[in-house]
């Protein structure tokens, strides 16, 4: 039966994806204003994600308005439909996913900005990058832990991926995200979060075999601002720490 199940919606996921890229991809061609078409296109991804998997979200406190910048801790690629489904934004992710095939395409179109982690002089231009979508009104939304874990804790914050935000005094929010299974399925930790050596198809098989799942999403109070990259990375990972909810 799970298997099965997992089958159905694994050819629906591939079907909506390529379906809604499409659309993305043919309507870019005629429509003008091609942010607020991008993002109509990735939010119905997202949806069409949350649908597909059997998620249902939880939203504790309210989502900020573009334009943003906001920190979340991360537990993998589900925490992009989930997040993307209840605000509007765009992602920061490591540089080398824009090498997946087909996937990076994608994903880049989607408006996300990638970062080389292991050239520190990439971190400028990300920033500014950054800058640049939030003045056109976009929020951009950041995993600064740098990984995705199992969901036990908070990992400390790379402050690094800060550095543009401290140098520019830009307030930024911040939000935990966390998941939980049925007792019939396997836990969370193991089934939805993508922090083990499994592959994407693999982990995604997995996740797919589950009857349902619920995400957790908690907002955060006033925005933070600090001039020192160390300490706002710091009081941002104590402030998302404070309302994460472990996964168990």
């Amino acid at each position: 039966m799970k298997s099965i199940r997992a089958a159905i919606r694994y050819f629906l996921f591939v079907a909506a994806t390529f379906g809604i890229y499409s659309v993305w991809w043919i309507g870019a061609i005629f429509v003008g204003g091609k942010l607020s078409w991008r993002q109509s296109i990735f939010r119905s991804w997202a949806k069409s994600f949350v649908s597909i998997s059997k998620m249902k979200i939880e939203v504790v406190g309210t989502p900020p308005k573009p334009p943003f910048f906001l920190v979340f801790n991360h537990l993998g690629y589900v925490d992009i439909a989930a997040i993307r489904a209840v605000t509007e934004g765009v992602f920061v992710a490591k540089g080398e996913i824009e090498s997946w095939f087909l996937a990076g395409n994608i994903i880049r179109d989607m408006g996300t900005i990638f970062v080389n982690r292991s050239n520190r002089r990439d971190i400028p231009r990300a920033g500014a990058k950054i800058i640049e979508h939030i003045k056109q009104g976009e929020g951009v939304i950041i995993f600064p832990e740098g990984t995705s874990t199992k969901g036990e804790k908070v990992l400390p914050f790379n402050s690094s991926f800060l550095e543009f935000a401290a140098q520019s005094n830009l307030p930024v929010a911040f939000a935990s995200i966390s998941y939980k299974t049925s007792e019939k399925d396997e836990n969370a930790g193991d089934s939805v979060c993508w922090w083990d050596d499994i592959s994407f198809g693999a982990h995604l098989w997995k996740l797919f075999q589950l009857s349902k799942y619920t995400a957790t999403i908690t907002f955060g109070g006033e925005p933070i601002q600090n001039p020192n990259r160390k300490l706002l990375a710091a009081q941002l990972r104590e402030e998302v720490e404070n309302i994460f909810i472990p996964v168990i």
